[in-house]
């Protein structure tokens, strides 16, 4: 008995350990890729600023890409990666490759279809969207435009993160990491080397939205040619691992999107307030996707295959260890990242945005909007481990009915603070439904599955919390106290400072604390894998 468990506690720890070092490579090029990206923002406020063509480009982008985190990251991945991970276990990789060309196939089709819809009635989506934007007719011409040009990019990255999904399941993670830096890079140099050649530069923002998700879909060919994986086109919908997939497809886009839906909603309604209040929005969210894609998702991406893997082979005790490893390695990254954001918002709105059209007005907007965004920031990690762990369980109802009541808040909390606190009132009204979204998740995760228990979830959290209010405390003295010498220092001056300073004084409280979490970080990248106990 006692070997069982000792054999039972060292796969336990191999799993947490291939999924923090499976973290750690998809941050690490998801954190290039962010920083390209903030790149891409600077370029897009240098030209565009918070005007109309920044306005109709953010909401053009904004549906395909959100249809996009749907069929894709939503809905594809979570219904895709547990569906063909058990096809590998069950049945072999000739069986699993059959599946995924199957699905490749189904997938391509259908959206070869929503592509083609959302081109002909782009106007009525604009409509939908941004009804704000009716009054403006040039801008909203301009909007249906960019709509038209862009809508096909979620067919080329819809296919292209179905192969990233299967290149997870079978343990590589670099290249689908990378792919997102074909993306900005394709942006960037549209926006500088063409659009100058335009009459309409905003049109090659646009543009480069398309050369970006071809070439995300070209880069994941070499390495499924090198595993002998490459889907074959086939037509079989027939196919029992298919149909599962496809029964699950449905609950999981309301279910894994409602964070996404909740900013669509904040799109609709800050297109009725104050011209830039879409803008200001849409470059707080993309501060605070940073941390959160960097670490959060990248955990979300790295953690469902062995959930999947450990549900495949019905492994309850490995399945509750590796999601509680989850929240408590996502906790302990996301809470001092959403310390650091806020306090260090100012400055970074400064040194990222400020400059050219972007001046001090939109960039105080823009403040206010990332101190409400990134309060939530903890709670929409969290939540990205929770789906995941009910997606692996092939529980994809939970999740959707969830995001449904989740989705409902958000409308009724935006509704009620937008009035007072305009566009920040539509950011808090977002963080404070992901906090609804994560506690009912977690109620229902503790009474449907016996094994699943709050409090081990969030073991240690104490320690993690101590570190982070230490790391507030520093972060207070150094850049809000008017006797510091930080306080009036440069904007970069200030973020290098902030950040670096910041992430060691933090590990080293970590440390002092005995935080196991940062052992286990250590331990992953060492490739140690001597248990720690927790």
């Amino acid at each position: 008995m006692s070997e069982f468990k000792e054999d039972r506690a060292a796969r336990a720890q191999s799993a947490q350990a291939r999924v923090t070092r499976a973290a750690g490579v998809t941050g690490a090029f998801t954190l290039l890729s962010r920083i390209l990206g903030l790149v891409r923002d600077q370029v897009v406020a240098y030209l565009f600023g918070a005007g109309p063509a920044a306005d109709a480009f953010f909401v053009a982008f904004r549906i395909p890409n959100l249809l996009r985190r749907w069929s894709a990251e939503g809905a594809m991945s979570a219904a895709f990666v547990p569906v063909y991970t058990r096809e590998l276990i069950t049945h072999g990789p000739e069986e699993a490759r059959k599946t995924a060309g199957a699905a490749f196939s189904i997938l391509a089709a259908i959206l070869a279809v929503v592509t083609l819809a959302g081109v002909i009635f782009a106007p009525c989506l604009v409509q939908l969207i941004a009804p704000g934007y009716a009054d403006e007719p040039a801008k909203f011409a301009l909007t249906v435009l960019l709509t038209r040009i862009v809508f096909p990019y979620i067919l080329l990255i819809s296919l292209a993160t179905l192969l990233m999904g299967q290149l997870n399941s079978l343990d590589h993670f670099a290249v689908p990491a990378a792919a997102p830096v074909a993306l900005n890079a394709g942006i960037i140099f549209m926006a500088l080397a063409v659009g100058p050649r335009l009459d309409r530069p905003a049109l090659a923002l646009a543009l480069g939205v398309l050369a970006g998700g071809l070439l995300q879909l070209l880069m994941q060919l070499p390495p499924l040619i090198k595993r002998k994986a490459l889907p074959r086109l086939i037509w079989q919908p027939g196919l029992e691992a298919v149909r599962t997939m496809g029964r699950r497809v449905l609950p999981v886009i309301l279910g894994a999107a409602a964070y996404q839906i909740n900013l669509l909603v904040n799109t609709l309604l800050a297109s009725y307030l104050p011209e830039g209040s879409v803008s200001f929005l849409y470059y707080a969210d993309r501060l605070v996707q940073f941390p959160l894609g960097v670490f959060a998702v990248a955990l979300g991406t790295a953690i469902l295959p062995s959930l999947s893997r450990q549900a495949a082979q019905g492994d309850l005790d490995g399945l509750a260890s590796t999601t509680s490893h989850g929240f408590r390695l996502s906790l302990f990254i996301i809470l001092p990242s959403a310390v650091g954001l806020a306090l260090l918002a100012r400055p970074l709105v400064d040194l990222i945005y400020q400059r050219g059209a972007f001046d001090a007005g939109v960039a105080l907007q823009t403040i206010r909007a990332l101190y409400a965004y990134a309060l939530g920031l903890p709670m929409a990690a969290l939540t990205t481990v929770a789906v995941r762990f009910f997606n692996a369980l092939g529980d994809t109802k939970t999740p959707a009915c969830v995001g449904a009541l989740t989705v409902a808040a958000n409308i009724a909390l935006s509704l009620i603070l937008m009035g007072p606190l305009a566009h920040s009132g539509l950011a808090l009204a977002s963080s404070l439904a992901a906090g609804i979204n994560l506690i009912l998740l977690l109620i229902v995760a503790a009474r449907r599955y016996s094994y699943i228990r709050i409090r081990v979830l969030f073991r240690g959290w104490g320690r993690t919390a101590a570190a982070s209010a230490g790391l507030a405390a520093a972060l207070g003295l150094g850049f809000w106290w008017p006797a510091s010498p930080l306080f009036s220092s440069a904007a970069w001056l200030r973020v290098v400072v902030g950040i670096c300073g910041g992430a060691l004084l933090y590990f080293l409280l970590a440390r002092i604390l005995q935080t196991p979490e940062l052992g286990d970080l250590l331990d992953a990248f060492l490739k140690r894998s001597k248990p720690r106990s927790g």
